[in-house]
């Protein structure tokens, strides 16, 4: 995945989010009161005031519009990015979907597996029940015994990989 480090805004930027400020709407707002307001005073001549301040409207408009279309880009530009990044994500998981199929049917062969050793197991024990049951201390275990642990030993292993698969 991409290193995502915060980008210091730029100078557009900052202009951006300046007009976009309630101290830009007051100041705007002072700025058209007090062109009125020296209109009617007689300072300025209606014409004049009403030329100037049209002109300056115009000439911002103009440059709003060009300062939305540069954040516009931006934020598309980082949009298709994102995009990016959630098409990478999606493969990582698709991916780990087949391994978690692979680890399901690893685990169905273990079980079978499992139950061929305890029918081995318990052909075993019935062979053995036929012999005498003496086991002298210090004896080494029977094939049946051993498999009979291993058994539990690769039951338990089982459950174990059960009980992690359940956690995802």
């Amino acid at each position: 995945m991409k290193d995502v480090t915060p980008v210091p805004p730029t100078t557009l930027e900052r202009i951006v989010v300046y007009i976009g400020s309630v101290k830009s709407l007051a100041i705007h707002t002072a700025v058209f009161a007090l062109s009125f307001l020296l209109a009617l005073v007689g300072i300025v001549e209606w014409e004049i005031m009403l030329l100037v301040l049209t002109t300056l409207v115009s000439l911002e408009a103009i440059y709003l519009s060009l300062l939305i279309q540069i954040t516009v880009n931006r934020h598309t530009q980082s949009l298709k990015e994102v995009e990016e990044d959630i098409e990478e994500i999606q493969e990582d998981v698709e991916e780990l979907g087949e391994d978690m199929e692979d680890i399901q049917e690893d685990l169905e062969e273990i079980s079978e597996d499992i139950e061929e050793i305890q029918e081995d197991v318990e052909e075993l024990n019935e062979d053995e029940d036929d012999e005498p049951k003496e086991k002298p201390k210090g004896k080494k275990p029977t094939k049946a015994e051993t498999l009979e642990q291993l058994t539990r030993d690769v039951q338990r292993v089982l459950a174990d990989l059960e009980a992690l698969k359940g956690t995802k």
